[in-house]
């Protein structure tokens, strides 16, 4: 582009200058070719610039850290003239974010896709645009491009490790104690009926009993007796640590055939913990247990405990957007929570503290009937302090079962095994279901 303005500036300065000094009639020409090519070249560009246009699409908007995410550019050029060369710039906020080509020589009303496949490495919600489209005429003078608007989010969920088993929660066994608890989900506990309210799904209405009394009538349930099991993050910004880290760029090549590379964790305490509560999350919803969860991050978040695959998808969506920020201790995070809890569930915490906050938080736990199970970061590992063998220590005292996770640990590997925390005989006894209290 820069060789041809400086081409048409010579033309018009040696007709410009020939005009003034000879008068010639081929020194005219030279400075009306000039003018003309000119403004012949920006009427190009601008009308070839408006006739572009770029559409984007996605089968999914949803994924995983980890995860190809594959996308199709749809490019037409709607006007009659050629474009010489178009170049698409994806503005993307993701990593990496793939899709930005170069072509050259588009003919008028002419179409042409491609896809483009990014790994994603990084979770968060991200709007799939803008896109910037360029063009220029033949002769390099002009460059014109316009942007187009994103119109669709991406959330990348964080990733999820297959645990093979996890320590068991005890807690009630089916067939044991109704918990008298209404439930909004349905259950094979029946309570009763009452008349129909806008809103109640259609599937609840007890049409026996509607024919009798000649209005609706809906069912009513209460809880399903198994404890429930309530997942703990601890988001506090003082207890997390990280150590320095470069993502690295994946080769497009390697990701031909939707090949998914191998995905390594930040050495960060909080992508540890939430990649941790979502497999955890993903692995009891699929033991079709009922699972709930707590943070306290930007906000104070609670989500009841459901064990429906809306309520792992909930999670996820949650886990995708928190960030260590929050001010509450996991000491306090219990003690805002743990009342609303019926006695016999489970709490996992999730966290990479040192303080004997934990410890509050396991005693108070334990005072209100509740089943604590910690999942612990080894803060020294991530490049933080020392202390994480005081507090295992602490709660061994306190029978209570123990995950210790290391910095660069085999995470699938790490959450399958049984804590060692109790012996065959202690771990018999806290496996022991409580019926009543």
């Amino acid at each position: 582009m820069k060789a041809g303005r400086i081409l048409l500036a010579l033309i018009l300065v040696i007709g410009s200058v020939g005009v003034l000094t000879t008068g010639k009639v081929m020194y005219a020409r030279f400075l009306y070719l000039s003018v003309l090519l000119a403004i012949g070249s920006w009427i190009w560009t601008r009308w070839a610039v408006r006739g572009l246009q770029v559409q984007r699409s996605a089968r999914v908007q949803r994924a995983n850290v980890g995860d190809v995410f594959e996308e199709k550019f749809n490019i037409s050029n709607d006007s009659r003239v050629m474009v010489p060369w178009l170049e698409i710039m994806n503005q993307s906020l993701i990593p990496f974010a793939a899709g930005s080509r170069l072509f050259t020589y588009v003919s008028g009303h002419h179409k042409q896709s491609y896809l483009a496949r990014t790994w994603l490495t990084l979770r968060g919600g991200f709007v799939l645009g803008p896109t910037r489209v360029s063009t220029g005429d033949p002769f390099g003078l002009f460059s014109a491009s316009k942007v187009i608007a994103p119109e669709r989010t991406l959330v990348v969920f964080p990733i999820i490790f297959e645990i093979k088993s996890f320590v068991f929660p005890p807690g009630l066994l089916p067939g044991g104690q109704v918990i008298r608890r209404k439930s909004a989900d349905i259950t094979p506990h029946a309570a009763g009926v009452r008349e129909y309210v806008h809103g109640d799904a259609m599937k609840r209405i007890h049409w026996p009993t509607s024919a009798r009394r000649g209005h609706l009538m809906v069912k009513e349930f209460e809880q399903d007796p198994q404890a429930e099991i309530w997942l703990y993050l601890d988001s506090q910004k003082d207890v997390h640590y990280a150590k320095p880290y470069q993502l690295e760029e994946i080769p497009i090549e390697m990701m031909m055939f939707k090949k998914r590379p191998k995905f390594k964790l930040p050495p960060a305490t909080l992508e540890y913990s939430i990649s941790i509560t979502a497999s955890l999350s993903h692995y009891f919803i699929g033991q079709r247990r009922a699972v709930g969860y707590v943070s306290a991050g930007q906000t104070f978040i609670v989500h009841s405990a459901e064990h429906s695959e809306r309520q792992e998808a909930k999670i996820l969506e949650t886990l995708a957007f928190v960030e260590a920020n929050g001010s509450l201790s996991i000491a306090a995070l219990v003690a805002v929570q743990a009342s609303q809890m019926p006695q016999g569930s489970s709490v996992i915490l999730v966290t990479p503290t040192v303080r004997p906050d934990l410890i509050h938080a396991v005693d108070d736990l334990q005072r209100r009937f509740l089943r604590p199970v910690v999942v612990l970061l080894d803060a020294e590992t991530f490049g933080g302090v020392r202390g994480t063998q005081n507090l295992v220590a602490s709660l061994r005292e306190r029978r209570v079962p123990v995950v210790i996770i290391k910095c660069d640990a085999d995470l699938p590997q790490a959450l399958s095994i049984v804590p060692t925390t109790l012996n065959s005989q202690e771990m018999s006894r806290w496996r022991e279901p409580i019926l009543s209290h």
